[in-house]
C-alpha cells in the first residue's frame, strides 16, 4: 500500500490579521485610531495653533467638553507638555517639548515626511527638487529628489546657502523681522550679474512673496538655472522649508515655469497638510480676497505674525 509524499515545502503560520486578509479580501481596514490618543492631540495642535489660550476656546476648537479638555491638560501638565499660567487660566505649550524637537530634527523627521512628496513631484515635472530650511541666518538643504541625474547638481543635503537669494528667499521673507533687519544691513553677496543685493529691493520683494506665496527666480544663485518655489508651513501656520524645482534655463523657457508652479504649490501644501497646517486655498491670491474662508484671509502685514521658530519638526 502507497504512502502519500508530504510537501517539500512548509507554509508559514500566518497572523490572524493575514489570515483575515485572505478570507475578506474586500473587507475595510481595521481602524487602530485610540480615540482619547486623538482628542489630546487635537489639544496639543490647538495649543501649538493658538496657545496661549483659556480652556474654553482650546475645548471649542477641538470639540469636546471643558471637563474632557482639562482631564487632558493636567495629565499633560504632569509629563511637562503642557503649563497653566495660575493667574490668567491660560494654558501653554510646555518645555518638554524641546526634547522631541531636538530628537526629530536629529532623526530627519521633516525629510523623511517630505521625501514621498518630493518624489511625486520630480516624477511629475522631471526636473530635481530640493527642500531647504532656515539656521540662523542662512538656509540648509535638506532634502532631495533627483529625477536627472544628467543634470548636474549645485547642492547637496547639508550645504548652506544665502537667505537674501534664489528659491531662499521664501525662507527670508517668513522669517522674524529682526532677521531681516540684521540681513539687509550686511554686505550682500552677488553670485551672478543677476544676484540682487539692493535691499531695498529685497524688502519690497519680501513682501510681494507673502501676497502671493510663491517665488520664481532665474540666474540668481547659478547662471542658466530657474527655480520655482512654494513655502511649507506646520500646524501654528508658521513657514518652516520651502519646496522647489530647479531646472537648466533652456528647459524653463516661457511660459513652462508658470505651467509647473501649480503642480509645485500643490505639493507645498501637501507637506504642510501632512505637518498639521490647514488647507490653504488653491491659488495664494485667495489669501486676500474677501471669498477666502476666514481662516485664510490675511490682513495687510499678517504674514508676518505666523514667522515663528520651528517646531518638533525643525
Amino acid at each position: 500500500m502507497g504512502t502519500a509524499k508530504r510537501s517539500s515545502t512548509t507554509s508559514k503560520p500566518r497572523s490572524k490579521s493575514e489570515a483575515l486578509a485572505i478570507a475578506f479580501p474586500n473587507a475595510s481596514p481595521p481602524d487602530y485610531n485610540v480615540a482619547v490618543l486623538d482628542r489630546t492631540l487635537d489639544l496639543l495642535e490647538a495649543l501649538a495653533r493658538i496657545g496661549p489660550a483659556s480652556l474654553a476656546a482650546l475645548a471649542e476648537s477641538v470639540g469636546c467638553t471643558r471637563t474632557a479638555g482639562f482631564r487632558l491638560l493636567r495629565t499633560l501638565q504632569g509629563r511637562g507638555f503642557a503649563i497653566q499660567d495660575e493667574a490668567r487660566g491660560l494654558w501653554r505649550l510646555g518645555a518638554r517639548w524641546n526634547v522631541l524637537g531636538r530628537a526629530a530634527s536629529e532623526q530627519g523627521a521633516l525629510a523623511a515626511t517630505a521625501m514621498p512628496i518630493l518624489a511625486q513631484l520630480g516624477k511629475a515635472t522631471g526636473e530635481n527638487v530640493y527642500m531647504r530650511v532656515r539656521e540662523g541666518m542662512e538656509s540648509q538643504t535638506v532634502a532631495i529628489y533627483q529625477t536627472d541625474p544628467a543634470i548636474r547638481m549645485y547642492s547637496e543635503v547639508g550645504k548652506r546657502g544665502s537667505l537674501h537669494a534664489g528659491s531662499s528667499r521664501i525662507l527670508l521673507a517668513f522669517a522674524p523681522e529682526p532677521v531681516q533687519t540684521q540681513l539687509l544691513a550686511q554686505r550682500l553677496n552677488r553670485f551672478t550679474p543677476a544676484t540682487r543685493i539692493d535691499p531695498t529691493w529685497i524688502a519690497a520683494d519680501l513682501q510681494r512673496i507673502r501676497n502671493r506665496g510663491y517665488l520664481i527666480t532665474a540666474d540668481e544663485v547659478v547662471a542658466g538655472s530657474v527655480g520655482i518655489a512654494a513655502p511649507v508651513r506646520d500646524a501654528t501656520g508658521a513657514v518652516v522649508a520651502v519646496v522647489h524645482i530647479s531646472s537648466p534655463s533652456m528647459r524653463m523657457r516661457p511660459p513652462r515655469p508658470r505651467a509647473l508652479l501649480p503642480q509645485v504649490i500643490e505639493a507645498a501644501n501637501r507637506l504642510s497638510e501632512a505637518l498639521g497646517a490647514p488647507l490653504p486655498p488653491s491659488h495664494p491670491e485667495m489669501l486676500h480676497s474677501d471669498t477666502a474662508p476666514k481662516s485664510w484671509q490675511l490682513a495687510p502685514g499678517a504674514m508676518m505674525n505666523l514667522a515663528r521658530p520651528h517646531t518638533i519638526f525643525r
